[in-house]
C-alpha cells in the first residue's frame, strides 16, 4: 500500500473540523424622505385608516430621485456593520446580497459592493428569494463558516421599490405596502457550539410562483423590447402583482410551521423564544403569529408601522434596531422567520 499523500490528509482534517456561526456586526440605512398614507391619499383613492386597519403601516421611506440605489444603501448599512464587527473591510471574506430590485438586469449588485467598499477580490453571490431572501443569504454563510471555508462573511438585504410601484389607485393594493431600506450583518467563526446561529430551515413552493410576482421584463413573457414596442398605457406586466388573501393565508401556516420545526430541531419550546423577528411583510401577520404562540409584545419586534415592506432588507432593518434598543441580549434565543414571493420561507434559529 503506497503512502497517502499529505494534501489528502489536511483536506480530511479540515473536513473534521466543524465551527459554529455568529452574527457579530449588525448595520442598517433607510431613505430620509418619509411618505406617510396621508401623502399617497394624494396619488390615489385611499386613507390613512384604510392602509393601517389592512397593514398596521402609517409610513415608510422612499428614495428621491437618484439620491440611492439598492447598491448604495446596502453598502451604507455593510459600512456599519463591518464597524460594530470590529473587523477591518479587508477581512470580509465572501459577500452574499439579497435582492429583488438590483441596480441592473446583470450583474447582480454583490460585485458592486464588493467595488464600492475596496474589498478583496473575494466572491459575491446574488440571492433572488425576495422576503425570505435575508434568511436564505444568512444561512448561506452560516453554513460557509461553518465548514471552515471563510470566517467572516457579509450579508446584505436591500430593496429599491418606490420607483417600480404603480402609484394610482390601479396599484394601491401593492403600492401602499412598500417601502425602501437596506439591512447587513457580518457572519463570523464562533468556537461556542452552544452559542450563534444554532441551525436555519428553508423551503419553497413554486406551485403558486404567479400568486406574488413581477412577471416583466423576463425572457420568458414580456422583455424590455415588447413593452416599448406595445407602448400600452394598461400593461400592467411590469408592477408587482400579488394575490392579497391567498398570501395571506398561506403565510399565517408557513411562518408557524418553519418557527415551530426550527424550535423542535433545537428542543426547545415557543416560551423559550425571547425575541421573534418576523419579516415585516403585514402587521396583521405579526399579531396572528404572535397570538397563536402566547409571546408577549416584548418577545416580537415590528417596525413595519415605520418603514412598511422592505422584502429582503425588512428582517435585518428589524433585526438592527431591535438590538440597538437593547431588546434582544447575550444569551436571548432569537428566532427569524419569513415568508413571501416564490413562495418560499425560512427560519433561523439563533442563541445570541
Amino acid at each position: 500500500m503506497g503512502l497517502v499523500p499529505l494534501a489528502f490528509l489536511q483536506r480530511i482534517k479540515r473536513s473534521d473540523t466543524m465551527y459554529n456561526s455568529k452574527i457579530t456586526g449588525l448595520g442598517f440605512y433607510v431613505p430620509d424622505h418619509v411618505v406617510t398614507n396621508d401623502d399617497l391619499s394624494k396619488l390615489m383613492d385611499t386613507s390613512d385608516e384604510w392602509i393601517q386597519e389592512r397593514t398596521g403601516i402609517r409610513e415608510r421611506r422612499h428614495v428621491v430621485g437618484d439620491s440611492d440605489t439598492t447598491t448604495a444603501m446596502g453598502v451604507k448599512a455593510a459600512r456599519i456593520a463591518i464597524e460594530r464587527a470590529g473587523i477591518d473591510k479587508d477581512e470580509v471574506d465572501f459577500i452574499v446580497f439579497a435582492t429583488l430590485s438590483p441596480d441592473y438586469y446583470f450583474p447582480g449588485p454583490g460585485v458592486l459592493v464588493q467595488r464600492d467598499l475596496g474589498l478583496r477580490t473575494v466572491g459575491a453571490l446574488d440571492v433572488r428569494n425576495q422576503c425570505s431572501g435575508f434568511v436564505y443569504g444568512l444561512s448561506v454563510a452560516d453554513q460557509y463558516v461553518k465548514t471552515g471555508m471563510y470566517k467572516n462573511v457579509l450579508v446584505i438585504g436591500s430593496e429599491l421599490h418606490s420607483r417600480g410601484l404603480d402609484r394610482t389607485t390601479r396599484g394601491r393594493g401593492v403600492s401602499v405596502i412598500f417601502g425602501d431600506g437596506a439591512g447587513a450583518a457580518i457572519v463570523s467563526r464562533e468556537e461556542n457550539p452552544d452559542k450563534g446561529i444554532l441551525s436555519t430551515h428553508l423551503h419553497s413552493e413554486g406551485e403558486h410562483a404567479e400568486e406574488l410576482s413581477v412577471i416583466a421584463p423576463g425572457m420568458g413573457k414580456r422583455w424590455v423590447t415588447d413593452i416599448l414596442r406595445d407602448n400600452d398605457p394598461d400593461d400592467i406586466s411590469y408592477y408587482p402583482y400579488m394575490n392579497g388573501q391567498f398570501v395571506f393565508k398561506n403565510a399565517v401556516v408557513r411562518f408557524s410551521e418553519v418557527i415551530l420545526e426550527g424550535l423542535k430541531t433545537n428542543n426547545l419550546q415557543p416560551s423559550d423564544i425571547d425575541m421573534l423577528i418576523p419579516h415585516q411583510a403585514n402587521l396583521r401577520i405579526s399579531q396572528f403569529i404572535q397570538k397563536k404562540f402566547g409571546l408577549s409584545d416584548d418577545q416580537v419586534y415590528n417596525n413595519i408601522m415605520q418603514y412598511g415592506n422592505t422584502t429582503a432588507a425588512s428582517i435585518p432593518i428589524a433585526l438592527t434596531e431591535a438590538w440597538e434598543k437593547g431588546k434582544i441580549k447575550k444569551g436571548d434565543l432569537v428566532v427569524l422567520a419569513a415568508f413571501g414571493s416564490g413562495f418560499t420561507w425560512g427560519s433561523a434559529i439563533i442563541r445570541w
